[in-house]
């Protein structure tokens, strides 16, 4: 029989880093540890002991320290908790938010730690919802359609503010100074690997998916780069690499200063960084094409498997082997989501709601759900377009807004909670059509994530929007597990681990044995929603009605 070995994973969020510790040969999840970031999402002011530096809006950041202290509060305490030997930890797998990147020295070093750059915003970690880079995206979508670059079209034909080249323009154009102390630019996923190995390697994940980055093609060509911006020519060379790693692989082993952080043996094997969604993929039981899995939280990521080159409007992108090997991997997804409906409960619930779900012993999220449960579909007369935080795909539109037409006198609060729950599973349909429309299938869905621990109403009604059977991974942590399984990768079966992420998924990954199902009736009421829905889609967000850009504009003028 073979002796336990323990692989660990380590889920870099919005809000937090997770981390859990898995057993190899069954996937058992033994222990989970949770680290709350000191300075979170940074999007107001930066966190300055000299006086505050105040952001301008559509910012948002992170402090790098974060990620080390994950490291060195959450590694320790799942060894504590299980009490197992640091050498039965064979390999340890990351994944992060992307694109979140940040400019280093040449050691590593961030400049947002040195005196000298401290206070400009530029040096800290640019997080994946930062969209100050819109005007740097538009110019980039621009100067690829001039030119006729063909690598656009596996972005569907549009990259976003969100991505890697935005935001390393963005820097260039308002804080030169910045760009040129850099001596590289890269994903703070690949930059926590640095700090764990010792050695800079770069993933192909969010090469692919976040910086036009292709296996066959490399990056586009410096030209492109000089058509941008001529001080970009050389972007590539100087402040990057074209050396890219494909996820799977082994980055190198733990130096004895990540060892003494983390309280694990110093060459203990670390995988190739990956990103958040992707990884969840294998870690849903998902290694073949037709199952769309769904990381459902703050926002949704759509993620899904076919065997030929696609090109599909608004996607986030298409990579050969970016997420299983062998397979094209298709990404797309809704930037607010668990936000929207954390920004109404935060801002527009009174206080008899809250009231009532003290006394009631639950959070006013359940509170909201129990009463919105009790309506059927369509009983409250609303509809919302679910763009609070812009539309990532299909639209790619950052400054796009949330809209909610049909309130009364008599609207509730619960009435505009399902409203807006029923407006995200409507952008989730647009996605799947937008898929199924250009030859990409979607048979059943598959989520993780919090959303679908905490919200069985929610699930339902996706259901019932979609037409299609949910099912729900059975880990809480499924990115975590999904970075674990690549860890146990990096380490080999000859140390207990694995030799593919195949034969990891068979032996780590599972679901739960609840499926939900569309139920007929309401299916016919949300088909004749949704058209009413697609009508607000494309006057408010295909260029009829510009209102809501408008509308920012003047909000900027006057602030």
């Amino acid at each position: 029989m073979r002796e336990s070995k323990y692989a660990i994973g380590i889920d870099f969020g919005t809000e937090s880093g997770r981390a859990v510790l898995v057993e190899t040969k069954t996937g058992n999840e033994i222990a989970t540890s949770i680290y709350t970031y000191k300075n979170g999402v940074i999007d107001k002011a930066l966190p300055l002991d000299n006086g505050p530096v105040q952001l301008e809006p559509e910012w948002a950041l992170q402090d790098p320290q974060d990620y080390i202290r994950t490291f060195q509060k959450t590694i320790p305490d799942v060894i504590a908790q299980t009490n197992i030997k640091p050498e039965d930890v064979i390999g340890i797998g990351i994944d992060f938010t992307a694109c979140t990147m940040l400019p280093v020295r040449n050691d590593g070093t961030p400049l947002c730690t040195l005196a000298d750059y401290r206070r400009n915003p530029h040096a800290w970690v640019k997080l994946w919802k930062h969209h100050a880079a819109q005007p740097e995206a538009d110019k980039i979508n621009a100067t690829a359609h001039q030119r006729g670059e063909k690598w656009i079209n596996r972005y569907g034909g549009k990259i976003s503010s969100e991505w890697f080249f935005a935001k390393t323009l963005q820097i260039l154009d308002e804080a030169p100074e910045i760009y040129y102390a850099a001596d590289r630019l890269l994903e703070a996923a690949d930059w926590v690997i640095w700090q764990l190995t010792g050695e800079e390697k770069r993933n192909s994940c969010t090469a692919g998916y976040k910086a036009m980055w292709s296996k066959r093609e490399g990056y586009p060509a410096d030209a492109f780069f000089k058509a941008l911006d001529p001080r970009l020519e050389k972007v590539i060379d100087e402040k990057m690499s074209r050396t890219i790693c494909p996820i799977g692989d082994k980055a190198g082993e733990l130096t004895a200063r990540a060892a003494k952080w983390t309280g694990l043996k110093e060459g203990t094997a670390v995988a190739i960084a990956n990103v958040d969604a992707h990884v969840s993929v294998p870690a849903a039981t998902v290694t073949e094409p037709g199952r769309m899995v769904m990381i459902m939280g703050t926002s949704i990521c759509h993620m899904v498997l076919g065997e030929e080159n696609r090109t599909v409007e608004g996607m986030c992108g298409v990579v050969e082997d970016g997420i299983i090997p062998g397979l094209f991997g298709f990404e797309a997804g809704q930037s607010g989501v668990g936000d929207i409906f954390a920004w109404f409960v935060n801002n527009c619930i009174p206080e008899e709601y809250h009231n009532e779900a003290r006394k009631s012993g639950m959070d006013v999220h359940h509170l909201l759900e129990e009463k919105a449960a009790l309506q059927k579909p369509g009983q409250h007369g609303l509809l919302a377009l679910d763009w609070w935080n812009g539309n990532r795909s299909v639209l790619v539109d950052v400054d796009l807004s949330g809209l909610l037409i049909g309130a009364i006198l008599g609207t509730k609060p619960e009435d505009i909670y399902r409203a807006l729950i029923e407006a995200t599973a409507y952008g989730t349909r647009v996605i799947i059509e937008a898929f199924e429309k250009n030859g990409v299938n979607v048979n059943e869905l598959v989520a993780c994530g919090g959303l679908p621990e905490k919200n069985k109403m929610l699930m339902q009604i996706y259901a019932d929007v979609t037409g299609r059977n949910f099912k729900i991974s059975a880990s809480k942590q499924t990115p975590a597990l999904g970075s674990a399984m690549f860890g146990a990768v990096a380490a080999g079966s000859k140390a207990g681990g694995y030799d593919t992420i195949f034969d990891a998924a068979k032996h780590m990954a599972r679901l739960k044995d609840e499926v939900y199902e569309p139920i007929p009736e309401n299916q016919i009421i949300y088909d004749q929603i949704f058209t009413e829905y697609m009508r607000l889609h494309d006057y408010f967000g295909r260029g009829e009605n510009n209102v809501m850009k408008t509308l920012k504009k003047i909000r900027d003028q006057v602030s």
